[in-house]
């Protein structure tokens, strides 16, 4: 019946769907889901687009891919610059000359790099073997102890120095008074949310939700060629090799009768004591406006919980360290052996991916598979 089964309508399956369908190709798209878009969902709470699954920023170096999101929605302007709170004391992320000046009280970047300097000095870290060792030596002692070590511990549920360096490399750190979290050039929400752009991804290709394909993966299978599989790989193989580690995210929303609760989109909590990792309030996404320009009366924030992944409960985080990537490393063998099967996305290839990247990587696999600049541009 179809030339492609995607399993998943997430980000990845729903571009390799569209790209699919506009190269003339039949496909089917399902999800044990009950609805479409994945981690990036987001759905309507008194006027204000909530995102389920935490806060996805869309954000990018790429124009092909900005060029791509823009076929399928409008983008507003919006700029991620959340702010941490350390036991009551408000600093700026990105680190920046304003996280410098609350910290130490330094106003120019000569200061706060030599303040930097001092401390990396005084902790005798020459090449970083940890995380703990890379955030001192990026940032000094103070503020690794107050911003990052905390959170840290909460977010991958293990101490700083048994953590991989290259995870806090991520890191934005600039000697100048600029709040954009993102060092991209383009930058924004889907005006209307995420789940309104993949529907129009999805537009004119069957969808069914609700359908879980590996309790049943004969019947699926046996309705199209080829599958484009974006789940769990180590689920796929029946975890035959064992279970990849995860960290998992648990989501306390509320929705309150008041306009405004915090200020800001996103407050990282960098304490150890504070059960949750950060708190999302998510009508300033939209600037705390509806689609007409009006204010929002009320508004709906969202406690984010880190905690390690077990059965039934969603993957988000990949674990990534030797163990794990040996472990993989089995797991992408097995798919390699697979004649019928394409494995893709976070799930699919065990990965942290930006909305971006995934994107792009659903691209060069149309590509490759669709002869895609043959047939589409």
């Amino acid at each position: 019946m179809y030339d492609y089964l995607v399993v998943g309508a997430g980000l990845y399956g729903a571009v390799f769907a569209q790209q699919a369908k506009a190269c003339g190709k039949r496909v089917l798209v399902i999800d044990k889901r009950p609805h479409i878009a994945g981690n990036v969902y987001t759905e309507d709470i008194e006027g204000i687009k909530v995102h389920r699954y935490g806060a996805h920023i869309f954000h990018t170096n790429e124009k092909r891919v900005w060029d791509y999101v823009n076929k399928f929605a409008a983008f507003n302007r919006f700029t991620n610059s959340p702010v941490a709170n350390y036991h009551g004391e408000i600093y700026s992320l990105p680190f920046n000359m304003y996280t410098f000046n609350r910290m130490w009280g330094v106003v120019t970047p000569e200061e706060a790099k030599a303040k930097i300097e001092e401390q990396r000095c005084a902790a005798g870290i020459e090449e970083p073997k940890n995380l703990e060792e890379q955030a001192i030596r990026l940032v000094g002692t103070d503020i690794y102890e107050k911003l990052i070590k905390g959170y840290t511990m909460k977010q991958w549920g293990r101490p700083c120095n048994e953590l991989p360096a290259f995870i806090i490399k991520r890191l934005p750190v600039r000697f100048t008074y600029d709040n954009n979290y993102f060092n991209a050039l383009y930058q924004g929400i889907p005006i209307g949310g995420y789940t309104a752009m993949v529907s129009n991804m999805l537009d004119g290709i069957d969808v069914m939700l609700g359908e879980d394909y590996l309790t049943d993966r004969e019947r699926f299978n046996s309705m199209a060629e080829k599958v484009v599989y974006t789940g769990a790989i180590d689920a796929y193989f029946d975890f035959c090799e064992g279970a990849l580690a995860y960290r998992s995210v648990r989501f306390e929303t509320e929705l309150l009768d008041m306009p405004n609760f915090q200020g800001n989109a996103a407050v990282n909590y960098t304490d150890a004591k504070t059960p949750w990792t950060r708190i999302i309030e998510h009508k300033w996404f939209e600037f705390g406006k509806d689609t007409d320009g009006n204010e929002l009366p009320k508004t709906v924030i969202s406690r984010e919980y880190s905690s390690e992944w077990k059965p039934g409960d969603e993957p988000y985080y990949p674990v990534n360290d030797d163990e794990n990537a040996a472990l993989y490393a089995k797991y992408k063998a097995l798919a390699d052996k697979e004649e019928k099967v394409l494995f893709g996305g976070r799930l699919g290839e065990y990965k942290y991916y930006d909305m971006d990247a995934v994107i792009l990587a659903a691209l060069d696999m149309c590509e490759k598979e669709l002869n895609f600049t043959a047939c589409v541009k």
